[in-house]
């Protein structure tokens, strides 16, 4: 039988926030080949005048295109901060949910 978590995990993060983050992946996708060969492009020319005009091209890109500007967020909170990339979790739902045994392998750990 499945439990269900606490209510303190019914809240997520902003909705705005979110909304923002997912924006942003839009945006990765979407400009992800014309960054790629921008940046093949600079890599393969050897005059500094033609890359400093490719580095140009490439900033004027929209900068939340970038998929440095990502950020990793809990599938059930939405918190930014304490995430744990093998779960998708942050780390107070990883905590509560390896407490219920709803986590397979996963146990407290004792020394």
């Amino acid at each position: 039988m499945l439990k269900l978590l606490p209510l303190l995990y019914i809240f997520m993060a902003k909705k705005s926030m979110i909304q923002r983050e997912l924006k942003r992946q839009r945006l990765v996708m979407k400009y992800a080949k014309k960054r790629e060969s921008i940046k093949k492009q600079i890599k393969e020319t050897s005059s500094l005048k033609e890359k400093l005009a490719l580095h140009r091209k490439l900033q004027q890109l929209p900068r939340n295109s970038a998929p440095v500007r990502l950020h990793n967020r809990c599938m059930i909170t939405g918190r930014p901060k304490g995430y744990f990339r093998d779960f998708g979790l942050s780390r107070h739902v990883l905590r509560e949910m390896a407490h219920q045994g709803l986590l397979p392998g996963v146990q407290k750990s004792s020394w």
